[in-house]
């Protein structure tokens, strides 16, 4: 775990946050926190306790123990003042299929007591644009495909500016184009200064989004940070091509390190290698490694480090594999 920033500097704060649904502990002691215009990614296995967190966080549910601010603000005690700051897309949206896409934010945004009437009609086709839809506002949303749908429910979110918006899986559905469309979306609302809460199972939107994220596990948040420290918490490991496989394993064992692989390639056979984490004295360094290899007489023909990437991290911390394709 990263050191938290002050309570000032974050859009979400939970502290202690426990959710039971009778036996079960669904979420368990989370202490989670957002900085201010962030792009924040939410991550871990179906049933890890990311959406109950999500419907905490929004006051759709109650929490069993533990506080949450947002935005400043304790919550649920201060739902009216925060939830119009607030734009949300949280278990996949849901509209009117008879009405059409603008038919349907004009109804969302009428129901909106901060919403101002004035703008309203210009506002949704805004949005509509801003989410590639403003050919289809004039379609009834039962003709939609999932994507647009999914679409259709981020520009509800986007009706009136937002300083939190929170996505659920915001790229569900989408093909490729769409789904670059949407992280360019991300991106434009975190550069406009609003902080951007992305919970995913995509390995690939995260890390091509995201600026912070955690990693949640059986109710538990296991890790948090910014991206760049998740990565390098990862077991680094080195890649070594040499035609002396095996006395280079013996080398390598010899210096407590276990090789795998084998795999042949131009020049030999490539061996990785896991460095053992953390501040450990007796642990080789690299540049010790090849001096170990090349004493021995293995003709090192490429080495390399390879730092730990964010799937390997979260494999490592969940025990389980990440969705890593589009």
């Amino acid at each position: 775990m990263t050191a938290v920033a002050p309570s000032a500097e974050l859009s979400i704060e939970t502290r202690g946050l426990s959710k039971r649904f009778g036996r079960q502990l669904a979420v368990n002691g989370v202490d989670l926190a957002v900085p201010r215009g962030s792009v924040f990614g939410f991550l871990g296995p179906n049933g890890s306790g990311k959406t109950t967190t999500i419907r905490i966080m929004l006051g759709l549910a109650a929490a069993t123990s533990g506080s949450v601010r947002v935005l400043g603000e304790e919550m649920p005690e201060r739902l009216r003042t925060v939830l119009p700051r607030v734009g949300a897309l949280v278990e996949g949206p849901a509209f009117y299929p008879f009405l059409s896409g603008a038919a349907n934010l004009l109804r969302f945004d009428a129901a909106d007591p901060a919403a101002p009437a004035g703008t309203r009609h210009t506002r949704v086709r805004t949005a509509l644009e801003r989410v590639g839809l403003g050919h289809a506002a004039d379609k009834k949303v039962r003709a939609y495909s999932l994507g647009m749908k999914q679409r259709l429910g981020i520009a509800n979110a986007l009706l009136v500016p937002r300083e939190l918006l929170v996505l659920d899986e915001p790229t569900n559905g989408l093909d490729p184009q769409g789904t670059r469309e949407v992280r360019h979306l991300v991106r434009s609302l975190a550069a406009d200064g609003a902080t951007v809460f992305v919970s995913s199972h995509l390995l690939t939107e995260v890390e091509q989004i995201c600026t912070h994220a955690a990693i949640m596990s059986a109710g538990r948040l296991v890790a948090q940070g910014p991206l760049t420290e998740l990565r390098r918490a990862g077991q680094a490991r080195i890649r070594l091509l040499t035609p002396d496989a095996g006395t280079a394993a013996r080398v390598l064992a010899g210096l407590g390190l276990t090789a795998d692989g084998g795999t042949a390639a131009a020049g030999g056979e490539v061996l990785y290698a896991p460095l053992p984490a953390g501040p450990d004295a007796g642990a080789p360094t690299p540049e010790g490694v090849v001096e170990a290899l090349v004493a021995a007489g293995v003709r090192v023909r490429g080495f390399n480090l390879e730092q730990g990437s964010l799937e390997d991290r979260f494999v490592e911390l969940t025990g389980e594999g990440f969705d890593v394709a589009q």
